[in-house]
């Protein structure tokens, strides 16, 4: 592995924290964001179920796997950006 500027690491670093607390706030909206308006979310319907039922059932895991695939395709890129990429 090559070795890199104190800045470029500073700015990869606080680019990934960044988005690490990104993902985290999406997480915690699909989980727990659905429950706290679930009144006013019952009027939507998905499938034939309340919106907040279908999000505490199924969209909160896919939405988690979905955000997997996002955080692997973007580290990707930022990796590549900042030189860092592994060689296979």
């Amino acid at each position: 592995m090559r070795k890199i500027d104190k800045k470029d690491a500073d700015a990869y670093f606080r680019l990934r924290t960044t988005l690490i607390a990104v993902y985290l706030l999406i997480g915690f909206l699909v989980s727990f964001g659905v429950v706290f308006f679930a009144r006013g979310l019952s009027d939507i319907t998905i499938n034939g179920f309340p919106f907040h039922y279908f999000m505490g059932a199924q969209g909160a895991i896919l939405t988690f796997i979905l955000l997997l695939f996002i955080n692997a395709i973007v580290s990707d890129r930022i990796d590549k950006k900042f030189g860092i990429e592994h060689k296979k």
